[in-house]
């Protein structure tokens, strides 16, 4: 199972969708909108990393909440750069692997999946308030 995630700029997410791995990355973030759409009436731009690229992919995000997508490109050099704004996402799922849980598809159902998802970002928020 493939695990989209719609985060803010400090990680918290808004928007949780599991998919089937079959899916692709677009398909599945394309899903992920529309389903939560009401709740991203504010967003303006969508950041994303290059597996989204592509005028299909933007398009179909304008037309969903009328956001521009923004794509953070990996370096050219086959060095470690920190990219900005990249590492907010991949941050948000370091969080998540720190749970066993994680660690490998257990879970036999998606709905499963997003609901233990969101249990451990609430057990995440009240540890640190």
């Amino acid at each position: 199972m493939k695990v989209h995630l719609g985060v803010d700029i400090i990680g918290m997410p808004h928007t949780i969708t599991a998919t089937p791995a079959n899916v692709t990355d677009r398909e599945g973030a394309a899903e992920m909108i529309s389903l939560f759409r009401s709740k991203l009436t504010s967003v303006l731009k969508v950041l994303c990393d290059g597996g989204y690229t592509g005028d299909d992919f933007a398009a179909i995000i304008d037309e969903l909440i009328g956001a521009a997508v923004e794509i953070a490109k990996r370096s050219d050099l086959h060095k470690f750069v920190v990219i900005p704004k990249r590492w907010v996402v991949e941050r948000t799922f370091g969080w998540l692997d720190k749970y066993r849980r994680f660690w490998k598809n257990c879970e036999r159902s998606t709905d499963n999946l997003v609901q233990l998802i969101v249990i451990s970002f609430i057990r995440l928020i009240l540890k640190r308030f």
